[in-house]
């Protein structure tokens, strides 16, 4: 990947963050982290990944989110000068359940081997 590509990826998000902190401070979002964002080799789409701390309320976050896409991409390219603002596509951030599931299935393994010493 390009040393630009990276560099843009960045710029968008911090800036979609900022968004999120400064313009959309709605309630219903409960605590929200843009985690990722990934750009298209053409910097045309790009995939902003969104970790929500309440698993129940993923999906209807993710709903809202989608709902104002377009004011946030309106809002993103009042904020940075590159010649195409991309079109922004809102995915939840799962990474986190792999890494509790791992470390659950650690800490069960753990257990089980200390049974086996008594």
């Amino acid at each position: 990947m390009s040393h630009r590509v990276e560099k843009v990826e960045h710029l968008i998000k911090e800036e979609i963050s900022l968004i999120f902190l400064r313009k959309l401070q709605d309630p219903t979002f409960g605590l929200l982290t843009i985690t990722n964002v990934n750009l298209s080799p053409d910097l045309r789409v790009a995939k902003v990944y969104i970790s929500v701390f309440e698993k129940e309320k993923r999906e209807f976050v993710l709903e809202k989110i989608n709902s104002v896409a377009g004011y946030i991409r309106s809002e993103l390219a009042s904020k940075i000068r590159i010649r195409f603002i991309p079109e922004l596509r809102f995915y939840i951030d799962d990474t986190l359940d792999y890494v509790e599931k791992i470390e659950n299935l650690i800490k069960k393994i753990h257990k089980d081997d200390n049974k086996g010493d008594e």
